[in-house]
Order: structure tokens, then C-alpha cells, then sequence
């Protein structure tokens, strides 16, 4: 799994690319950590979280919304992602199913690092579908 930052006018895109959905998750979070500061310590203590959402889109902005919801309510970077997702037919979307990530993050004190403010996920642009056998998404974020 891997991910490059890109300029984007005046905001930062995430691209990333994974063999699984799951990994998917963990890398454009992990692209969200870099596009905040350039060197993430080894502080912090893990916490978790559980988002559902109708869509896989829509899991993926929601996810990456809950991060920064929990960075500025925890005051911490989130980093060293780790993410299981799964579909279920209870509720959902169009299709009736449901998606769902649980996830755990090292929550790194914002006072242990030098970060630059991302203000949230936008759905401009983005992209998350299935290309040459990985995951791949382009996410952009507001600065």
C-alpha cells in the first residue's frame, strides 16, 4: 500500500493505491497524517472507532471526517492507521447494504507535533474504485 500527497489548487489531495479495501482505508489516512505535519513522533495511545455509512463513498469521506472530528476533540494527530472493513445487508443505500469500518489510530498529541491545519474532506473529485487489481482513491482535503 502506498500514497503520494498532490497540490491541489489551494488544498491537498491524498493519492493512494492498496491490494485491499482495508488497506485502501489505512493508506489515504495515512496520507491525511502526512498532509498535516512532515514528522509524526511515537507518542500518543490508541483509540477506536466505528463509522457506517450507505455507500463505500460515502464510508470513506465519513471515515476520514471522524478523523478530523477526533483530532480536534481528542487534540491529537491521528497515525499509524489500522482498519477492518466489512458490508452488511441491515440498513443501507440504494443497493440495502451497509458499510462499515473499525478502526483503531495512534492518537498523537498536537502539542508532540507541528501540524498544519487540515480542515476537512471535501467529496471534489474524489475516486475510489478498483484499477489493474488494487484499490485506488484520490481524496482532497480543505486547508
Amino acid at each position: 500500500m502506498s500514497f503520494d500527497l498532490r497540490d491541489h489548487t489551494a488544498d491537498v489531495a491524498v493519492e493512494a493505491t492498496a491490494p485491499t479495501f482495508a488497506a485502501l482505508f489505512e493508506s489515504v489516512a495515512d496520507g491525511l497524517t502526512a498532509a498535516s505535519c512532515e514528522a509524526v513522533p511515537e507518542t500518543g495511545e490508541r483509540f477506536e472507532l466505528t463509522v457506517t455509512a450507505e455507500s463505500r463513498e460515502a464510508l470513506l469521506f465519513d471515515y476520514l471526517d471522524q478523523l478530523i472530528y477526533e483530532r480536534d476533540v481528542r487534540l491529537v494527530l491521528p497515525a499509524a492507521h489500522r482498519c477492518a472493513v466489512s458490508e452488511s445487508d441491515d440498513v443501507g443505500g440504494d443497493d440495502g447494504a451497509a458499510w462499515t469500518v473499525e478502526a483503531t489510530a495512534r492518537g498523537v498529541p498536537l502539542d508532540d507535533v507541528a501540524a498544519r491545519e487540515i480542515k476537512a474532506v471535501t467529496y471534489s473529485e474524489m475516486t475510489l474504485e478498483r484499477r489493474d487489481g488494487e484499490w485506488y482513491a484520490y481524496v482532497v482535503f480543505d486547508v
